[in-house]
């Protein structure tokens, strides 16, 4: 559980430092990444599996660049139901390769 909730503050203070890197990518504040990245949380674990299943043969012919365009999707998803702004595809693209980036470095060095 402690875990969980480890990972779920990485993803916060990922999204608000995403925020305050990439241009076209904005929330107000971190009260409100804390809810995008719980809203992230489960728009990845149960949208973004069937998205991927639609989209493995162009992601198979594509060698799994598509997984960012999915990752991109994802983030839109997120945006339409939070606080959080997108502004254009590239800056989706960019801003969800940078969460993950960021999360996963968090996690990597401080839980291990």
């Amino acid at each position: 559980m402690q875990s969980l909730l480890l990972r779920w503050f990485f993803n916060s203070v990922a999204i608000y430092l995403t925020t305050r890197i990439i241009h076209g990518v904005r929330i107000p504040d971190f009260t409100a990444a804390i809810v995008a990245a719980l809203v992230l949380g489960i728009v990845n674990a149960f949208i973004r599996p069937l998205v991927l299943i639609l989209t493995l043969p162009v992601n198979i012919l594509t060698l799994g660049l598509f997984t960012l365009v999915v990752n991109a999707l994802m983030l839109y998803i997120v945006a339409a139901v939070t606080a959080l702004s997108v502004t254009s595809f590239w800056s989706a693209l960019v801003g969800a390769l940078l969460i993950a980036l960021i999360s996963t470095l968090l996690s990597h060095v401080l839980i291990r």
